[in-house]
């Protein structure tokens, strides 16, 4: 409490004292005043910032306990300088100094970039180390220690328990669980592992690699996004769909949010998600919306969902077998929070929509609106015989449609992966470039392919953009490091209180998703790990899987190295933008999921 109280007296004492009166003060104080008068950063985020370098630093010289104390207090300072003081900056009394130019946020590549140089950084900095990994191969369950010395091992539940790993044998057998999974007790320092200045380029390509079948998936979408614009069946349906849905334009807002919250609560689609970008983008911006609004009802609904996963094979499943528990247990308590934070989400992209509706202007992304238009707006041209609705055309959009709700099927039925619904998607743009090719209007042979052609390469950045946050991924994983924060993490919250310990792993998840942001890979790298930490506190491990969901994604929601750069590279949306509009989420993810996780624990 302490440090919350002195956090809001620091927050207050820069927004309402030293900013508006122009007071100078040294340290990252005063870095935080200068960079706001010098080149309109906001106070927040350079404080957050700076003071991330120095825990970085940190991390290195200083205790666990007062790291994360540390942490804690920055979270708070964070929280507090973004609230809307009526003091703060912007008090119309104080005389503004004139700005002679203005920092902007840097790009989708150039964030990426730099932060492949700071993990190149943290690998010279934070201590090398690694736990032993268990795997299962060729029938056998396959131990390798943290110098890389494999040994086989019976594939037995008896040899489990040995080891530790409170996971049923059929979880490996069934291929429940396929990723190594990290054995409890068996950290090692090891020789530091620091990355050169070639592990810069070196990784953005090794990265693009191992990301090539979600880059491939997204260029066929590209390809197909491409040959029905062509076709001029998009315009001549979204002249149809206006008509019919005027005056009742958030209805589409409110359905599209529900479909993906469920989807993403269900079975994670948030980055299929990307799929549904060309069909409901063009019909937002009909409706007078922004892209702050095209995103908000498909990555963050769908992210929100994730978030509040009921039976997300891709993360509670995983996580709560890697944590040796069933995964219905807590099932009800994440029923409750999903439905609460689905009408949170939705309940903000209303009250945000409207604001837009009423007034283009209060978009966030005002700025560039004439750029988003012009690359996803489908202007209707009247009833003449081009853009009349024929057979042809719905039979065209029928087929792009049914491609989504396959693949939905496909991901949750039949195991589907980026490959087969790359697959998928290539097999419906065929038949669609031969009916778009023939008949009176056709585009013959060469204007399909060239449609298909530049609709792949429009979302060329895009896929890169994936490519090279897997890089930064490498760098940390080559140096050994994303073990050792696990380590820091089971140590310092090893005999808290169970309300402290299950506050502290949802801060410790949220800086973990950072490093790892794949649900299941970090679910059976911490689960054995940290979820029997609960046991210690007299706690269900469920709450455990509960704070990873949480802590994770609240983090994924701005993390470049998730799919948050792939998203607004797509969208060609500013990422300083999408802080703003974000942010509150953020807030609400670690705010009302610490109180359901307090609540759980006190009631158990």
């Amino acid at each position: 409490m302490q440090i919350i109280i002195g956090a809001f007296v620091y927050a207050v004492a820069i927004n309402d004292f030293l900013i508006p009166h122009q007071i100078g003060e040294g340290g990252v104080t005063g870095l935080t005043t200068v960079g706001y008068y010098a080149l309109n950063i906001p106070p927040a985020v350079t404080n957050f910032v700076l003071n991330g370098l120095l825990m970085l630093v940190g991390f290195r010289f200083l205790d666990k306990k007062t790291i994360w104390y540390s942490l804690w207090a920055v979270l708070w300072i964070l929280l507090f300088l973004k609230l809307p003081w009526k003091g703060k900056i912007m008090d119309a009394q104080v005389e503004q100094p004139k700005k002679h130019f203005k920092l902007k946020m840097p790009g989708a590549f150039v964030v990426l970039f730099i932060l492949t140089i700071v993990a190149v950084a943290a690998t010279w900095m934070v201590p090398a180390g690694s736990y032993s990994k268990l795997s299962y191969t060729n029938s056998s369950l396959q131990v390798t220690d943290p110098h890389g010395h494999v040994k086989t091992v019976p594939s037995t539940q008896q040899e489990l328990d040995k080891l530790g790993v409170k996971i049923n044998i059929k979880q490996f057998t069934d291929g429940g669980i396929t990723a190594p999974v990290s054995i409890p007790n068996t950290y090692q320092r090891l020789k530091q592992r620091p990355a050169s200045i070639a592990a810069v380029p070196t990784s953005m390509v090794k990265g693009t690699i191992e990301a090539v079948d979600i880059m491939v998936f997204i260029l066929v979408l590209g390809g197909l996004i491409g040959v029905v614009k062509a076709s001029g069946a998009f315009e001549s349906g979204l002249l149809a769909l206006t008509k019919k849905t005027k005056g009742h334009e958030f209805l589409l807002i409110f359905f599209v949010a529900i479909l993906m919250v469920l989807g993403g609560t269900l079975c994670g689609i948030e980055e299929e998600a990307v799929a549904f970008y060309p069909i409901l983008v063009p019909i937002f911006i009909a409706m007078g919306y922004d892209s702050i609004v095209s995103v908000g009802a498909i990555f963050l609904a769908s992210s929100i969902g994730t978030c509040f996963s009921t039976i997300n094979p891709f993360s509670v499943v995983i996580a709560s077998n890697a944590a040796g528990i069933d995964f219905t247990q807590g099932l009800t308590e994440r029923i409750i929070g999903c439905i609460v934070a689905a009408g949170f989400v939705i309940t903000y992209l209303h009250w945000y929509s409207k604001k837009v509706k009423a007034d283009p202007k209060f978009s966030y992304s005002y700025d560039d609106r004439e750029e988003f238009n012009s690359m996803w707006e489908i202007a209707p041209t009247g009833e003449d015989g081009k853009s009349k609705f024929t057979t042809r055309k719905k039979l065209i959009l029928i087929l792009f449609v049914v491609t989504f709700p396959l693949m939905v099927w496909g991901v949750m039925s039949q195991g589907w992966w980026f490959p087969t619904m790359a697959a998928s998607f290539l097999s419906f743009a065929i038949i669609i470039m031969f009916l778009t090719a023939t008949g009176k209007n056709g585009l013959g042979e060469t204007g399909v392919v060239d449609a298909f052609v530049k609709g792949a390469s429009s979302l060329v950045g895009v896929s890169l953009i994936i490519g090279l946050a897997r890089g930064i991924n490498l760098v940390l994983n080559n140096g050994k490091i994303s073990d050792t924060m696990l380590q820091y993490s089971s140590t310092l919250v090893a005999h808290m209180s169970g309300p402290m310990f299950i506050v502290v792993m949802l801060l410790i998840f949220f800086l973990l998703g950072f490093i790892v942001p794949s649900f299941s890979g970090l679910a059976v790298l911490s689960m054995p790990i940290l979820a029997p930490l609960a046991d210690t506190v007299h706690i269900p491990r469920y709450v455990v899987v509960t704070a990873y969901q949480f802590g994770q994604y609240a983090m994924l929601f701005l993390a470049p190295t998730g799919l948050v750069m792939a998203t607004l590279q797509m969208l060609n949306m500013k990422y300083s933008h999408w802080l703003r509009f974000v942010w509150p989420v953020v807030v609400f993810v670690l705010l009302f999921g610490g109180g359901l996780l307090v609540t759980e624990v006190l009631i158990n």
